[in-house]
């Protein structure tokens, strides 16, 4: 079988019904995305997919392994802060071999377009972790039109060097993104590429913002402004993106025979649409971890397909090394379980337990068949999910032995892992000061 080219985008912060595919509203624009609505149609999407981590680094530290990133000290930290400049330890080990690594190794060309967020130059860098070409944002947020980061210094690079480039950021990645696939496409070798946006993730800004730029300087969480149609107008522009990647594969006679995922690293932040689920970034609940999953492969996966199959960002990593003939590294063995079968029959499924953990409020969460065990602020849940996707109705009590079975299942999984290092940290950018809970 001829190995498919790949192709990762994630968006950031995009919560579950974001998306018109997963029932998001439209604005008063008209549609909010279009082409992605389309590729879901014309593919496979999932409504069980869920992020690793309900934060940003901690999932992309597991996308790049295909393990629990629980399993590096670096990825304790919820997420890595751009204070981290310098840091010989608070990235991923360039020695780890990594999806975008197994891939070159098995002939593939790579590349990385969008954000990075896993560790700082020199010591860390997508150049070091597999990748051949980069370019884009290393640390967690830029703003869209001066490319400074949360510390306030320029933030974009083009491989290793630091890049100046005017224009919005969003359209900045998706133009290169583009350019990147009718390059690749002319070479013999197949190719894997990761599209990383920023979108729709803070500052709140839309092409017409550039206004906005400077007043932001020192302020990227914008607290005091942004909104639902300037959101939903962002996430719009990531969807054209999309449209231009699509559009170039089709140019290159390659839309055919290459798989393209797109997810998101987490649920919605404060102007997303996550009904019916509750919560949102940095909850265990469903609204921070259960995020859309788009399959297209026009060779091998039939139009209008929709999977309940349960699964999580690394499985995406352990389906592409599976789909590229790549082997996975003996000494570092994946947590995440190849969806090939599903990509094929999205009737297929097969029992897939899931595991969380947080610093933040203590808590943790495990999902096995239609019950998830969830404890946060000390307090334990148990909900049927097929029943109260909300997670309104705690069964805890109703079903005690069911509750200390899956608490103690919890439990012996968290024992096979590294404990959370002391000097671990939350990076929260607002609090209950800022705006009511959830």
């Amino acid at each position: 079988m001829k190995r498919p080219n790949l192709i990762f985008v994630v968006a950031d912060d995009l919560g579950y019904a974001d998306l018109g595919c997963y029932g998001g509203r439209d604005a008063s624009f008209g549609k909010v995305s279009p082409v992605i609505d389309a590729m879901a149609a014309a593919g496979l999407r999932f409504t069980q997919g869920y992020a690793n981590a309900p934060v940003c680094s901690p999932t992309r530290f597991a996308l790049m392994t295909g393990r629990y990133h629980y399993r590096l000290p670096a990825a304790a930290h919820e997420p890595i802060s751009s204070r981290s400049k310098g840091s010989r330890t608070l990235g991923l080990p360039p020695a780890h071999p990594t999806l975008p690594s197994l891939l070159r190794d098995a002939g593939y060309r790579t590349a990385l377009i969008g954000k990075w967020h896993l560790g700082y130059p020199p010591s860390f860098g997508p150049l070091k972790s597999g990748y051949e070409e980069f370019f884009g944002p290393m640390s967690g947020g830029v703003d869209y039109f001066t490319h400074c980061s949360s510390d306030g210094m320029h933030d974009l690079y083009l491989g290793e060097a630091p890049h100046r480039e005017v224009g919005y950021l969003s359209d900045l990645i998706s133009t290169r993104a583009a350019e990147t696939v009718c390059r690749l496409s002319r070479g013999a070798s197949p190719f894997f590429l990761s599209v990383h946006y920023t979108a729709p993730h803070w500052p709140w800004e839309t092409r017409n913002d550039a206004h906005l730029a400077e007043a932001l300087r020192g302020q990227l969480f914008h607290l005091h402004g942004g909104s639902v149609e300037t959101y939903r107008r962002m996430i719009h522009h990531m969807d054209e993106g999309v449209g231009w990647l699509l559009e170039a594969l089709r140019v290159a006679d390659r839309l055919h025979d290459t798989l393209v995922v797109f997810t998101s690293d987490n649920g919605g932040e404060r102007f997303s649409d996550n009904w019916p689920l509750v919560g949102g970034k940095m909850d265990l609940t469903e609204g921070g971890i259960r995020v859309p999953w788009i399959a297209h492969w026009p060779a091998t996966i039939d139009a209008g397909g929709v999977s309940a199959q349960h699964c999580l960002t690394m499985d995406w990593s352990a389906t592409m090394l599976e789909l590229g003939g790549a082997q996975p590294h003996p000494h570092y063995p994946l947590d995440g379980v190849s969806l090939g079968a599903v990509l094929r029959n999205p009737h297929f499924a097969f029992p897939r337990s899931m595991y969380w953990r947080m610093l933040h409020r203590e808590q943790r969460a495990y999902r096995n068949g239609d019950w998830k065990y969830l404890r946060v602020d000390g307090n334990d849940y148990l909900f049927n999910l097929r029943n109260d996707e909300r997670e309104r109705a705690n069964l805890a009590r109703n079903e005690a032995e069911r509750l200390a079975q899956m608490r103690s299942n919890w439990e012996d999984w968290d024992r096979g892992m590294p404990p959370i290092p002391p000097d671990a940290t939350v990076s929260l950018g607002y609090s209950a000061r800022d705006m009511p809970q959830r």
